[in-house]
Formats: C-alpha cells, sequence, structure tokens
C-alpha cells in the first residue's frame, strides 16, 4: 500500500480518537482505515495502537512514530504550499509580536519586504513577555528565550550566547571576577526572563554545565535598561551576545571570566499551526531566516 496514504491515515485515526470517526473524515471505509494501520504496524514489526471496543489509544512506540511522521506530513505540506505560493500574491495584515532587544534587526528586514510585497501590512507590537498568539490573533512572534508552550511551531533563526560583561569604568572601582564563585560579591543586574532565574549559568565546551547564584540592585525586563545600567558602571551582567557585541567591539564594554561561555539559545520564529500557514507569513519568516543568518557569525 501506497506509505504516505497509510502515514496520513494513521494519523488522521490517532486525530480523531478512532477508527470509525477518521473513517468518515476521511470518505474511507473503517475496513480500509484498519487496513492502512495493519500495513503500517507489519511493516515495523510493532503495534502502534491499542484497540479495545470503545476506543484507540497509542502503544509507546506509536507515540513516537507518530509525533515523527506527523512532523514529516506536515514538511510535505509545506513543500507543496512553497511550489504553489510562487505564483500567489501575498496580501493582507501580517500581525506579529517580538521582544524589544531585537527590534533593531527586525527593521531592515521589514523595509525590505514591504518593497518586495506592497499588498502586505505590518502590525507590530513589543513586549517581553510571550503573548497568547491564539486568543490575541498573532500570526507570529520572533523570541530570544525557550517557550513552554510546546503547541507552537518553533523555526531557528540563529542561534546566540550571553557574554558575562561590564563596563572599563566599572573594573576602575571593583576588582574583577577570577572565578564564578566571585561574581557574589559583585552587584549584577538580572534580565526578569532569564530562564535560570538568579543562577547564572554557563557553559563548558564538552557541554557541561556550572552555576553560580547572583544578587544585585536591580531586575528588570527590559534589556536596554540592562545595558545602559552596565555601561554606566553601575554593575555587571550576563548579556545577549546580539545586544552588547556592538559595545564590545567599540570598548564600551568588556568581557569577564571569557573562559566561561553562556548556554546556547535561539532567535526564533514562532507561529501557531503549522498547516495551511499563510503565504504572507511564510515569506517573512523565509526573509528573517536568510537575514539572520548573515548575522550568526557575530550573534554567536
Amino acid at each position: 500500500m501506497d506509505r504516505l496514504t497509510s502515514l496520513a491515515v494513521f494519523g488522521k485515526v490517532v486525530e480523531c480518537g478512532g477508527f470509525s470517526a477518521a473513517a468518515r473524515r476521511l470518505n474511507m471505509s473503517v475496513t480500509m482505515v484498519a487496513t492502512h494501520v495493519q500495513s503500517l504496524e507489519e511493516r515495523l514489526g510493532v503495534r502502534l495502537l491499542n484497540r479495545t471496543t470503545r476506543k484507540v489509544s497509542l502503544t509507546e512506540t506509536g507515540k513516537f512514530y507518530y509525533d515523527r511522521s506527523a512532523q514529516v506530513l506536515a514538511d510535505l505540506e509545506d513543500a507543496d504550499r512553497a511550489a504553489a505560493a510562487l505564483t500567489t500574491t501575498p496580501r493582507g495584515v501580517l500581525k506579529f509580536n517580538s521582544t524589544a532587544a531585537i527590534v533593531r534587526f527586525l527593521l531592515p528586514v521589514m523595509d525590505e519586504y514591504m518593497q518586495l510585497y506592497p499588498s502586505v501590512s505590518l502590525d507590530l507590537s513589543i513586549s517581553e513577555r510571550m503573548v497568547d498568539m491564539i486568543e490575541d490573533g498573532y500570526d507570529l512572534s520572533i523570541r530570544t528565550v525557550p517557550l513552554s508552550d510546546s503547541s507552537l511551531i518553533v523555526r531557528k533563526l540563529t542561534p546566540w550566547r550571553h557574554i558575562l560583561v561590564c563596563s572599563p569604568s566599572y573594573l576602575e572601582a571593583h576588582s574583577a571576577p577570577s572565578t564564578l564563585a566571585d561574581l557574589a560579591g559583585h552587584d549584577c543586574t538580572r534580565y526578569t526572563y532569564y530562564p535560570f532565574g538568579d543562577e547564572w549559568t554557563f557553559e563548558s565546551e564538552a557541554g557541561e554545565r556550572s552555576r553560580v547564584k547572583v544578587g544585585g540592585s536591580v531586575l528588570t525586563n527590559s534589556a536596554e535598561t540592562l545595558r545602559h545600567l552596565v555601561i554606566n558602571g553601575r554593575a555587571v551582567t550576563l548579556a545577549p551576545s546580539f545586544l552588547v557585541a556592538d559595545d564590545l567591539a567599540e570598548g564600551r564594554l568588556v568581557q569577564l571570566l571569557p573562559e566561561y561561555r553562556g548556554v546556547e539559545f535561539a532567535i526564533n520564529a514562532v507561529y501557531p499551526n503549522r498547516s495551511h500557514l499563510p503565504t504572507k507569513v511564510r515569506l517573512f519568516i523565509d526573509l528573517l531566516a536568510e537575514r539572520f543568518a548573515e548575522h550568526r557569525k557575530w550573534m554567536t
């Protein structure tokens, strides 16, 4: 039997919770639905579904297989839509959200996108906290920290790491830390949404992590406020590489303990559903991916 069809039928059985419901959705006989699932199980030599008279449920192997096969089918749908979109003009309003720290990188992409697709209007809002994309009707969000909502689709644009920094004037008044433990004696400005809270976390080349608990006089959800305070010699901070790269290059900031590198994160394009992704959204994400890749060398 056609393997892709069998994958699609299997996925529909899981989504509908049974063979009969899947058959109705697919306009197919129950027998044919069961045959497709059985064909997959025989090919793999494992049971994918537990059947009872009232419902079906995934086995452990079935759950793994469903997750992976759903991704395969979604990628094929994306390829089909991408090919079809070549002859489709994007139009309408693209509503998206981002954190303030990367707006300066978004602006040139927005300019280019509007030149390429003048029939699309852009509606950008800024927030440090992740928005409710479904409730608030967003097409897209561009975030710099990991998400707690695993139901959203995430496309990685570029990796980045934190860098431990302070200003030259800070070092004139304070001794530089020589170990991570020394940071406990420094005023450390912290970012509210740092994923590890007040435990600054570092990673070795081998992937081993070291943590140090820090404290300070300022906790803020504004990355620009954090940058301003540190440049003015008020504190030490663990800053995103993309936020302070120019400051380091021009000497406004210096890196501390360079043998310790921050945990790798990514700037991600986040959207609510892979199925039927509007052309205007897909093209904007593709352009973001191209342009952010150009920043990758210095962002890491």
